[in-house]
């Protein structure tokens, strides 16, 4: 048997684990001196009322390594494969971690992938793997050809509020300031490298999702992998983006319409959304 394993940061529902077979280890959030386990003690919903009431910005922590290593002694013991597919290296120290987890324990056929992405990104890689398991490939071939899909990998975010980057210390009192008065949405992209940018930023939420409709008619979706609308908390701005989609011929079914969690969240607040597709 092959198992597969994330992280919380993939935004699965814990239906969609039941259902696909795949374990997902919960990354911890923290507002101030009280720490939830994302999935297990804070739900989407309960985060972002935190997020709004809260005086301390939150911040995310790893998991444990030995949730890590609970799974890859469980695997050995069953005589299973194990993929791991963790958040980007350059957003977490998740992947380190447990590539050094699997060291530790010393398992040849323990897999460890860095997914180079976040929310919709890595789930996308984790749910190849799924595809490619439920096919029939081995371990190593599966693991082969999520790690070239990583390079094709898309995703854009429009940011409603520059709030939680100057929070997080991201940006000066003076940007923040300026910005906001002047309605600046910035347009974050995750690079081939796996970290955060910010290629645009665009004149109000609107001019936002025009940026990203653009790039999408520019690079066109490949059919033969899901296209995901993400968003934060409130779904309006994820619904202004995909009848925008829609006209230039994308089509997104209400099931492929998905809240990003705790961890994403965490960095770029309420009110964004985001297009997540494999490029052609």
């Amino acid at each position: 048997m092959i198992r597969i394993v994330t992280d919380s940061a993939a935004d699965f529902e814990p239906w969609e684990l039941e259902e696909k077979n795949i374990k997902a280890v919960p990354l911890s959030v923290i507002f101030g001196d009280k720490e939830y386990k994302e999935n297990i003690d804070l739900t989407k919903e309960r985060f972002y009322e935190l997020l709004k009431t809260e005086e301390t910005m939150p911040r995310t922590s790893q998991p444990s390594p030995q949730d890590y290593i609970d799974l890859i002694e469980e695997a050995r013991e069953n005589d299973d494969d194990i993929i791991i597919v963790t958040i980007s290296s350059g957003l977490s120290g998740t992947y380190q971690s447990v590539a050094a987890t699997k060291e530790l324990v010393g398992y040849d056929r323990c897999y460890v992938v860095d997914s180079l992405n976040g929310t919709g990104g890595e789930r996308m890689i984790v749910e190849y793997a799924v595809r490619l398991r439920d096919e029939g490939k081995k371990a190593k071939e599966i693991v082969e050809k999520i790690s070239a899909l990583r390079e094709k990998v898309v995703l854009y975010t429009v940011m409603d509020t520059l709030e939680y980057l100057h929070r997080g210390g991201r940006i000066s009192s003076t940007v923040y300031k300026i910005g906001s008065f002047a309605h600046i949405k910035p347009i974050m992209h995750v690079s081939r490298e796996g970290k955060a940018e910010i290629p645009a930023k665009t004149m109000g939420t609107s001019k936002g999702i025009d940026f990203v409709v653009k790039h999408v008619e520019k690079d066109m979706p490949d059919e033969d992998f899901p296209f995901y609308i993400m968003f934060t908390e409130n779904r309006k701005n994820g619904e202004i983006l995909r009848e925008r989609l829609r006209k230039i011929g994308v089509s997104v079914p209400e099931e492929r319409i998905i809240p990003v969690g705790a961890v994403i969240g965490t960095h770029i607040g309420p009110g964004a959304c985001a297009v997540v597709y494999i490029g052609k």
